[in-house]
């Protein structure tokens, strides 16, 4: 997010409040930009505000989605599933950037169109390296940044497992091996 300029008086769309989704949320909010959680259920609205979102956007209601057309500079998909990603280009700025972090499942499939309308962007974003980890991580401890776990343990695995496949998580599984 930094290398696109997050911060004051820049808005960013957050795709997905999983794992990757939480973490990027509060990282903006921290950042000082105002932001957006785009998600697909409703009752994740308070969870979302709580962690920093000040708008959250049913990408499945066409209206909000249109009513936020052209507003965000950046949009980070963090999600693997299956979705469309033209209603995010769609609320994408001039100029703007759909970042995608998350490995969807299947191949991307866009109109060229809608990023030449805007003079959108699409890119994709790595782990960074160790130096750009230690400043997140540093960043995260300034600002009391953490991730929400869920402690499981080792013999209860294949029902993490199975309730990770179910999308039955919030955010993340530590399997405690003690």
């Amino acid at each position: 997010m930094r290398r696109w300029g997050t911060g004051p008086g820049r808005t960013v769309g957050i795709v997905g409040m999983g794992g990757l989704g939480h973490i990027a949320l509060q990282l903006a909010h921290a950042m000082g930009a105002e932001v957006a959680q785009f998600t697909t259920s409703p009752d994740k609205a308070t969870e979302a505000r709580r962690l920093g979102a000040d708008d959250v956007v049913f990408s499945q209601d066409e209206q909000r989605m249109a009513a936020r057309t052209g507003r965000f500079y950046l949009i980070l998909g963090t999600v693997g599933a299956p979705h469309a990603l033209e209603p995010c280009l769609s609320a994408m700025a001039i100029d703007g950037t759909l970042c995608l972090v998350g490995i969807p499942e299947q191949e991307l499939r866009l109109s060229a169109l809608s990023l030449i309308v805007g003079a959108k962007n699409l890119a994709g974003a790595g782990s960074g390296g160790t130096g750009e980890t230690q400043e997140m991580l540093d960043f995260c401890g300034e600002h009391g940044i953490t991730a929400e776990t869920e402690i499981v343990p080792a013999h209860d695995v294949n029902t993490s497992l199975d309730r990770l496949a179910r999308n039955d998580v919030r955010y993340r599984f530590v399997l405690d091996l003690a």
